[in-house]
C-alpha cells in the first residue's frame, strides 16, 4: 500500500499544504516546531480516524480558524480516496472514505495498516502495564477486526459492571445482584476471547521480534514477549478461571466498587535471554527492543493483513547510536514506502538514501522538495 499525496488545509501549521510522495523512503526534514511532525500525525489520522498525539481533534485546527481537513490517496490492488474534516462550530469530525461517510473508526482500523515508532515509545518497555496493553491491543486490532469488536465490547461491560458495582455498594438491593451476574456472564465471555487471542498473538509474534532484532542487533540474544493474565496463571481452561477468580474477588469488588480482575488489568514481559527488559534491560537495550517491536509489528501485519503498512518514524536516529541507525537505514529497504522525520539530513551519513527517495524541507508549515 503506498500512501501518494496528501493535502492539509488548516491543521497545526499547515494552513494549506498539497505533498506527493515517494513510494520508497520520504525524508520529512526541518527544525523543532516546523511541522515536521504534523506530517506524521496527519498520516496517522488518515489510517486510524484520530491524532497520535492530541487528544482532542479542536487541539489541532489551526490558530484563528475554524476547521481542519485532511485528504489522502491510497495506491495499492484498487485506489482509494480518504477525507477527514472536522468542524470546531459543531464539534463534529467527519471521515469520508471515497466519498462515503463512514460513521465508526472501526470501520476503518486495518483497512489502511500503520507503523508508528517515536520517542514516546519508551513507555512500551519502561512504562505501566496499560502502556503494553495498549501497544499489543492496537497490533492485534489492525489484524483482527474480531479482536477489535470483542475488545469493544468488553470495554463496554466494563463500563456497565463498574457503575453497578458502584451503585450495589451504596445499596444493596436483590435485583442490582442478579443484574451483577449478567454483566459478570459476558464480562468472562468477551474477557476469555480477549485474552485467547492474546495468547495465540504472543506465540505468533515471537517469531517477528526474533527476526527484527537479529537483524538489528546480529547477536545470539533472544529476545522475547510473555503474556501475564489472570493473575499469572499458565492454565488453557481460561473461562472456568476467569469465573473462579471473580467469585473468589466478588467482596473486594463490591468493597471497592471496581473491577479488579480481566484483560484490562494483564501484562506483557519483554525479556533478553529470559531476562526480564524493564528490570534488568540497559537503556540501549531498552531503545533497541522498542525499535524491533515496531519493525515486528511492521512485518507481522503485512503478513497478517496482507497489506504493506505504512511506517512512521517520528524523530527516532537521534536516540541511537551510529551502528544500530546504520542497520535500522538498511533495514528499511525491506519496508517499502516510509516516512522519516529528522532535524538535519546532513550530518546523517549512515542514512543509506536510494535513487527514488524523497527529502522533504518543512519550514513554518511550508515545505519544499530536495534532492
Amino acid at each position: 500500500m503506498i500512501l501518494s499525496s496528501v493535502q492539509l488545509k488548516n491543521f497545526r501549521s499547515h494552513k494549506n499544504t498539497e505533498i506527493n510522495f515517494s513510494g520508497n523512503i520520504n525524508y520529512i526534514t526541518g527544525g523543532n516546531g516546523q511541522g515536521k511532525t504534523t506530517l506524521l500525525e496527519s498520516i496517522y489520522y488518515l489510517c486510524t480516524t484520530k491524532s497520535n498525539i492530541a487528544k482532542a481533534d479542536s487541539d489541532v485546527v489551526c490558530f484563528n480558524e475554524e476547521n481542519f481537513e485532511i485528504k489522502g490517496s491510497f495506491n495499492n490492488s484498487i485506489n482509494n480516496e480518504v477525507r477527514i474534516y472536522y468542524s470546531a462550530e459543531e464539534n463534529k469530525k467527519y471521515y469520508f472514505k471515497n466519498d462515503k461517510q463512514v460513521f465508526r473508526a472501526a470501520e476503518v482500523i486495518g483497512q489502511f495498516p500503520v507503523v508508528l515508532l517515536t520517542p514516546a515509545d519508551h513507555a512500551i518497555t519502561q512504562g505501566s502495564p496499560s502502556d503494553r496493553r495498549k501497544f499489543i491491543d492496537s497490533v492485534i486490532s489492525q489484524a483482527s477486526e474480531t479482536y477489535l469488536k470483542n475488545l469493544l465490547d468488553y470495554n463496554k461491560t466494563l463500563k456497565q459492571r463498574s457503575q453497578l458495582l458502584s451503585r450495589l455498594k451504596e445499596q444493596k438491593q436483590f435485583f442490582y445482584t442478579t443484574e451483577l451476574e449478567a454483566w459478570t456472564e459476558k464480562l468472562v465471555a468477551a474477557g476469555s476471547e480477549i485474552i485467547k487471542a492474546r495468547k495465540r498473538f504472543c506465540k505468533e509474534f515471537n517469531r517477528f521480534i526474533a527476526e527484527s532484532y537479529n537483524v538489528i542487533m546480529e547477536s545470539d540474544e533472544i529476545p522475547g514477549v510473555a503474556y501475564n493474565y489472570l493473575d499469572g496463571s499458565g492454565t488453557d481452561e481460561i473461562e472456568k478461571l476467569f469465573s473462579d477468580i471473580l467469585s473468589q474477588k466478588k467482596d473486594e469488588e463490591l468493597r471497592r466498587a471496581s473491577n479488579l480482575i480481566g484483560p484490562h488489568r494483564d501484562d506483557f514481559i519483554f525479556s533478553i535471554n529470559d531476562l526480564n527488559l524493564k528490570t534488568f534491560g540497559s537503556q540501549g537495550q531498552h531503545k533497541t527492543f522498542q525499535v524491533v517491536l515496531r519493525f515486528a509489528e511492521f512485518f507481522y501485519l503485512k503478513e497478517m493483513t496482507n497489506r504493506v503498512p505504512i511506517f512512521l518514524l517520528d524523530d527516532v536516529f537521534g536516540e541511537l547510536d551510529i551502528n544500530r541507525s546504520s542497520k535500522i537505514s538498511s533495514y528499511l529497504s525491506k519496508v517499502g514506502q516510509a516516512f522519516i522525520t529528522l532535524t538535519d539530513f546532513t550530518n546523517l551519513s549512515y542514512l543509506q538514501k536510494e535513487e527514488d527517495d524523497l527529502i522533504l524541507y518543512v519550514s513554518k508549515g511550508n515545505v519544499s522538495y530536495g534532492t
